[in-house]
């Protein structure tokens, strides 16, 4: 493989993964940031899954290491990121991809507890890592902040709390990226389409009762490009974004959906 991100340090929040016959989009990106030479901290509250994670890096693994913690928690947010400046003595990627939409309900089904279940962990966790990333990069006068949206954000979609966690990140990376350009630093924003992960398929299937090939042939057949992308499709333009290549790009929200948006205006 090629080495883009050579002498990267990357802090990949979300990295472990529920079970299921597919990557998620933490893992696969992880795996790809370590085949292009990342040294990456592997952050999850599921130590089994930050674990597997890592030991599927086999030898890209390099000094990468895991670091367990519940990113809805402040002082565990600081403490990941003092254990990779402890442990890298920098922090040039941060890459929030920790999400939740189990629960969701329409709006006046929606109970206020899983409304901030949902916007604890996607919003608020996303804050909370920016906040004590942020001035790690402004002293090195660099920094590449990834955080995963979603095309819910810019569409019609049947529940609430979900689509607003994300409209909001797309809005936070925005801002991120203005306040903080002429430090160096960059923020953009991934907005996953239907994408093949165990989130998405174990869920509906389990919630469903219905056959999980049933139900990615009726996500593939509503994707213009005839097919659900993988984690694989999210993990090659999160490298892309962590990478040099993207230096001048900052403030995007960058679809990666096999055209959905296009069909839902």
């Amino acid at each position: 493989m090629g080495h883009r991100l050579a002498d990267t340090v990357a802090v990949i929040v979300g990295a472990g993964q529920q079970p299921g016959t597919t990557p998620g989009n933490g893992r696969a990106t992880a795996l790809r940031f370590a085949q292009e030479g990342a040294t990456c901290l592997l952050v999850d509250r599921d130590e089994g899954g930050a674990q597997e994670t890592l030991d599927l890096m086999g030898e890209d693994a390099g000094q990468s290491s895991i670091c367990i913690a519940d990113v809805t928690d402040e002082a565990a947010c600081r403490t990941v990121i003092d254990t990779a400046v402890d442990r890298y003595g920098r922090i040039d990627v941060l890459h929030n991809n920790v999400g939740l939409s189990k629960g969701d309900r329409p709006t006046s089904d929606l109970d206020a507890e899983t409304w901030d279940r949902i916007m604890d962990l996607n919003l608020r966790s996303m804050f909370l890592m920016c906040k004590h990333a942020l001035p790690v990069m402004r002293a090195q006068g660099s920094g590449s902040i990834i955080n995963t949206s979603s095309t819910s954000s810019l569409s019609m979609r049947p529940t609430v709390a979900y689509k607003t966690s994300k409209g909001a990140i797309n809005t936070f990376t925005q801002h991120v990226a203005a306040e903080n350009a002429a430090a160096g630093i960059r923020a953009n924003a991934l907005l996953p389409g239907l994408i093949d992960t165990p989130m998405a398929i174990e869920r509906r299937a389990a919630e469903s009762g219905r056959s999980r090939e049933e139900i990615r042939a009726e996500r593939d057949a509503l994707v213009p490009m005839g097919f659900m992308g993988s984690a694989w499709h999210v993990a090659d333009a999160a490298v892309f974004l962590a990478s040099r290549e993207s230096r001048y790009i900052t403030g995007v929200l960058l679809p990666v959906d096999g055209g959905l948006l296009l069909k839902r205006g």
